[in-house]
């Protein structure tokens, strides 16, 4: 919610996806200055987005190829790493480039 609207959840998207009621992708063609301030704004997010991305690859390097795993078990595994990678971050564990440094 923000203010009193109720916001609905969404995947940001770039302009190459098709516009569908659950993904939030900029405006394309002549824009005026809001369209523009909104696109703007929806790229800062996908550039956070992208970077939460890249780190979480970076830890767990397994996520950079395909998997074997059961589609059942996708799911858990990326939650595992999702997790795992938040506690190492919190407890300030630095990595470059795949390598864990102290």
């Amino acid at each position: 919610t923000v203010g009193d609207v109720e916001m609905p959840i969404v995947i940001l998207g770039d302009p190459a996806y098709p516009l569908m009621p659950w993904l939030m992708k900029p405006y394309t063609g002549a824009l005026d200055s809001e369209k523009e301030l909104f696109n703007y704004r929806l790229s800062k997010c996908r550039m956070v987005v992208e970077c939460a991305f890249g780190r979480l690859k970076g830890r767990w390097r397994s996520l950079l190829t395909r998997s074997d795993l059961s589609k059942t078990n996708i799911p858990i595994v990326i939650a595992a790493c999702c997790v795992l990678h938040n506690l190492c971050e919190s407890k300030g564990e630095m990595f470059m480039a795949g390598w864990e440094v102290e």
